[in-house]
């Protein structure tokens, strides 16, 4: 009779804490044997998917005396007599492991229990590197023939039930080398991810821009309106902040004299959870001298289209009941014509704070009761009656001055700056502008903000004084852009939220942690 362990959910047979003794017990049976249950290395010839590829058209039954040496994670055994099979996972895919006693018995010759320890002291998680040829099974199943094996790493901890696997979301981001294990398309995301990542640093790189580290513990915060972390240096005597952007700093380096500067980074804002926000996330931000807004639009089609081409190999993609044309050129609007076209008012013909909000009001917009200004009024109703109906690419340009405290005063458009926002399946991909480099405007914009945060907006930034001071020896006109790495690799593996796209993303505390740390403390 088989033993099929793939099909029994350990779970409901005994307790996690039962499980892992009776591996412990494994443990001591295998140093008992002189064997050691956690290696320290294995020579590898071969992976799963080169196996798979090479050996694609050897016909069943068929097989061949190369010989290959793989290592992977055991994900299924069955076992019957003097046969075994095991399913082995390495990080390209998966094969079969054939194992029969009467070829382990003599190609392991020093070790004549070798077959019954593989056979009854693995477990399925096991990690275990193999040499041996290569065979079809008679029901088509390409296999390593294993000749012999080492036992690389005991698992300890069983992994989920193949039939139900890590169902539970939370669990799945609080055990996300779990997650990764079980759960081959999850690989799969964060392989392209990393892919999107590169791609990136080689577009900007074979532009002639170089890649420039910023501090990520800043004096004041600024370059962004978002509530920053706050930490302390005890040393230094002062009080300091997570980066919110990495912005002024990457503009006084254009200061100093480099034409095209990047950052790929970490940014931190102390701010709520949701699908599309997480407290920490990964952006690219570009600075260019000479270079305005136009020209960032065009280089954004050119970037996000050739990552699509690059990881997908299409320029069509299918976003969650989407599907989305990512063929340049995209369309350009500004807010003004958006919010016209969604909700037929004219901002361009109010002039009237008072008699805006009562239109808007009759849209059914809320929340408008702090809108101090036509311009943010705009804002809030462009967000609340616009965005989310922006799937295909659209570039929303020309922001107001209100809402955009480091961009350049439209040229040709009193009360505006020359801004874009990309848009994107309902949501912002990437932000570009026209740089300030007045520094007498950046200052009463600084000092504006500044009101607002004494006042207690915890989204304002102060004044800050050296950033105004490297404008004042002058920064030549910049573009600059940013994109959210997380977004747009959600945009790209198709992912619904943000968690999915961040190996580790943070997550309020377990309870079971919380209670056993108070369990702890009540117990000293």
């Amino acid at each position: 009779m088989a033993n099929n362990e793939s099909q029994q959910p350990a779970q409901n047979a005994s307790t996690l804490d039962e499980i892992r003794a009776a591996r412990l017990q494994k443990v001591e049976q295998l140093t008992q044997a002189g064997l050691t249950p956690f290696a320290y290395r294995w020579e590898k010839t071969h992976d799963a998917a080169d196996l798979q590829a090479k050996y694609a058209d050897l016909k069943a039954g068929g097989e061949v005396e190369d010989e290959v040496a793989i290592a992977g994670r055991i994900l299924a055994r069955r076992v019957f007599g003097k046969l075994a099979f095991f399913n082995l996972q390495d990080e390209s895919g998966t094969i079969q492991l054939y194992l029969d006693k009467k070829v382990i018995r003599d190609s392991m010759a020093d070790n004549p229990n070798a077959f019954n320890q593989v056979k009854q002291l693995t477990d399925v998680g096991d990690l275990i590197g193999v040499r041996g040829t290569i065979k079809r099974t008679e029901k088509g199943e390409l296999s390593v023939k294993v000749q012999e094996y080492a036992l690389l790493t005991k698992s300890l901890l069983p992994l989920p039930d193949k039939w139900h696997g890590l169902t539970d979301v939370a669990k799945r981001y609080r055990q996300r080398y779990v997650d990764l294990i079980v759960n081959p398309d999850v690989r799969e995301t964060f392989r392209k991810r990393a892919l999107i990542t590169s791609t990136i640093r080689r577009f900007f790189e074979d532009r002639g821009f170089l890649e420039i580290e910023t501090p990520v513990l800043q004096g004041e915060a600024g370059g962004a309106e978002a509530r920053p972390f706050v930490t302390y240096h005890n040393t230094l005597d002062m009080e300091l902040y997570l980066r919110i952007a990495t912005e002024l700093h990457l503009k006084r380096l254009v200061v100093g004299g480099f034409e095209k500067v990047f950052e790929i980074g970490r940014i931190f804002r102390n701010e709520g959870v949701s699908t599309r926000h997480n407290p920490e996330f990964t952006s690219i931000e570009v600075y260019e001298a000479y270079a305005d807004y136009n020209d960032f639009m065009t280089m954004t089609e050119e970037l996000i289209s050739e990552i699509s081409r690059s990881i997908l190999e299409t320029t069509q993609i299918t976003y969650q009941d989407h599907t989305i044309d990512l063929t340049p050129p995209w369309r350009r609007i500004s807010m003004h014509d958006l919010v016209k076209e969604e909700t037929g008012l004219d901002f361009n013909q109010l002039t009237d704070l008072a008699e805006a909000k009562s239109k808007v009001t009759t849209l059914g917009i809320k929340n408008i009761e702090e809108c101090d200004s036509l311009g943010r009024l705009l804002n809030t109703v462009f967000e609340e009656a616009v965005e989310a109906n922006l799937i295909q690419p659209t570039f929303v340009i020309d922001y107001p001055v209100e809402i955009s405290p480091l961009s350049k005063p439209h040229r040709s458009k009193p009360g505006l700056v020359e801004r874009f926002e990309l848009f994107i399946a309902g949501r912002e991909t990437a932000n570009g502008f026209s740089e300030l480099t007045d520094p007498i405007d950046q200052r009463a914009r600084f000092e504006e903000q500044a009101a607002r945060k004494a006042a207690g907006d915890l989204e304002a930034t102060g004044v800050d004084e050296d950033f105004l001071t490297a404008l004042e020896y002058g920064m030549p006109p910049t573009c600059g852009l940013g994109i959210g790495i997380d977004r747009l690799t959600m945009l790209l593996t198709n992912s619904p939220s943000i968690r999915d796209v961040i190996a580790f993303p943070l997550l309020k505390r377990d309870r079971a942690d919380e209670t056993a740390e108070t369990s702890d403390k009540n117990s000293e």
